[in-house]
C-alpha cells in the first residue's frame, strides 16, 4: 500500500477551475467594462425615461439606483444582452414604488410641496412637449408607463411587457386606453 503525501492545507482547485482568480478578476473587468458602455451609451436615455415616467426631480437618483441594481445582480443576468431590458425593467418599478411613496406621505403632510420640476426635466422636455408631458402625468400609472415605453422608448409590446412585469395582451389594452385618453385630454386643450 501506498503512503499518500498531504497536499497544502485548506481548499484547493484544480488548474482547469473556471473560478480562478484570474478568472474572477477577467470577469469583472468584463462587466465594469459592460456597465460603462451601457452607461454612456444609454443614461440620458434612461434618464428621460424616468422623467416621464413620473420620477421628475428624481430621476437622476432613480437611473443611479437602477444602475447599482444592475450591478449587484450582473451574474444572474442571461446574457449581455439581457442588461438594458433587465435596467429598464428597474427603473420602471423605482419609479412604480416612489410614485406609491410619494402618495402615502403626501396623505399625511399638512402642506404639501410645490410642484416645480427639476432642472433636467425642464432641459429635457420642449415647449412643444410640455402639453403632452401634462397630460401624460393626468394618466393612471400603468397606461403612462405603457405609452412612454411604447412611444418615446420605441420598444415592442413584449420587451413592454417585460419591462412592466404583465402580459402584450395587457400592453395593447393600457396603450389602446391611454391613447384615448391623451387623445381626449389634447384635444380638449385646444
Amino acid at each position: 500500500m501506498t503512503e499518500q503525501v498531504p497536499g497544502p492545507v485548506g481548499p484547493t482547485q484544480p488548474a482547469d477551475e473556471p473560478d480562478t482568480v484570474a478568472a474572477l478578476a477577467a470577469r469583472d473587468r468584463e462587466r465594469e467594462d459592460a456597465l460603462a458602455e451601457l452607461f454612456h451609451t444609454h443614461h440620458v436615455g434612461l434618464v428621460r425615461l424616468a422623467s416621464l415616467l413620473g420620477a421628475e426631480a428624481d430621476a437622476e437618483d432613480v437611473v443611479a439606483e437602477g444602475f447599482y441594481e444592475l450591478h449587484r445582480r450582473w451574474g444572474r443576468l442571461r446574457s449581455r444582452d439581457a442588461a438594458l431590458p433587465y435596467l429598464r425593467a428597474v427603473i420602471v418599478n423605482l419609479v412604480r414604488m416612489r410614485t406609491r411613496h410619494l402618495m402615502v406621505t403626501r396623505r399625511h403632510v399638512e402642506v404639501g410641496p410645490l410642484d416645480v420640476g427639476s432642472a433636467e426635466s425642464e432641459v429635457l422636455v420642449k415647449d412643444d412637449q410640455r402639453a403632452v408631458v401634462r397630460a401624460l402625468a393626468k394618466l393612471p400609472d400603468r397606461q403612462r408607463e405603457a405609452l412612454v415605453l411604447r412611444y418615446w422608448g420605441n420598444l415592442r409590446e413584449a420587451e413592454i411587457a417585460e419591462a412592466m412585469g404583465i402580459s402584450t395582451g395587457a400592453v395593447k389594452s393600457h396603450v389602446s386606453r391611454g391613447m384615448a385618453s391623451l387623445t381626449k385630454e389634447l384635444g380638449a386643450d385646444t
